[in-house]
């Protein structure tokens, strides 16, 4: 079956930790379709290895009470013309269960993260670690389905011992509506995962003009995702031109 996934225009705007929240999300609607919120740590391991980062200087989101500040995020999104998702880390499914609700609930996506690499998430079985572990992560994406959510993953490609087509087969399996594809240095990953599944596909990494937007509509992708540059309106007009040309798709001005 196919993914019932989609958003105009087929841009997204993808997590930053401890920038991507509401406002962020606000100030991109005008060139994005829909806005990954997040990265945000919701259960006890995931947030204190949040807490190591931000001792080593990053930018983490650590409200006291995770899921009431991913609701309040969303509800303060209601009215605004973007499709809204939630990336989520956890180290255990029952939180995921919990955020999916939220989500389920206001109307957002909740997107499973399985691909942060820092080493303090890696250790307590978060991100990069969970991509590994495909059974775990498919059993993240089932109790995730079960609530009616749209679920979906973000995923980074060049993981060595990760047969990521595979995987996002068995994803689509336990529920999964769309992977968020890190493609790093190889980008024909995203044709294999076309290939292998129905899953709606959103490319990312380069994401800043026509040339990379048509490579990766090229390989198939449904969606593309801009990540750093999000909060810089000269690169996203640019990709949301480019996507209106290469994916034939109508733009908000």
């Amino acid at each position: 079956m196919a993914s019932t996934v989609s958003f105009t225009p087929p841009l997204a705007l993808a997590s930053l930790s401890g920038e991507a929240d509401a406002d962020w999300a606000r100030a991109g609607a005008e060139y994005a379709g829909a806005a990954f919120l997040g990265g945000i740590a919701i259960d006890a391991d995931s947030r204190a290895a949040a807490r190591e980062l931000v001792a080593r200087d990053r930018t983490e989101f650590l409200p006291d009470d995770p899921l009431a500040f991913i609701a309040r995020e969303l509800e303060s999104l209601a009215g605004t013309p973007i499709q809204p998702a939630v990336n989520v880390r956890s180290a255990t499914v029952d939180p995921v269960v919990d955020a999916a609700r939220v989500c389920r609930d206001r109307e957002a996506y909740l997107e499973i993260n399985a691909h942060c690499r820092q080493a303090e998430l890696r250790d307590v079985g978060c991100g990069e670690t969970l991509l590994r572990d495909g059974e775990r992560l498919a059993g993240y994406v089932e109790r995730a389905a079960e609530t009616g959510v749209t679920v979906g993953v973000k995923v980074r490609a060049e993981v060595p011992g990760v047969d990521l087509p595979g995987l996002a087969r068995r994803l689509e399996t336990a529920g999964a509506a769309f992977v968020h594809v890190d493609a790093m240095d190889t980008e024909s990953v995203i044709a294999a995962i076309v290939d292998a599944t129905d899953l709606f596909v959103i490319a990312n990494n380069g994401v800043r003009d026509d040339e990379t937007v048509r490579e990766y509509v090229g390989y198939g992708a449904d969606a593309v995702s801009v990540g750093r540059p999000s909060d810089n309106p000269v690169v996203l007009e640019r990709v949301r031109d480019a996507v209106a040309r290469r994916l034939g798709c109508e733009t908000r001005r």
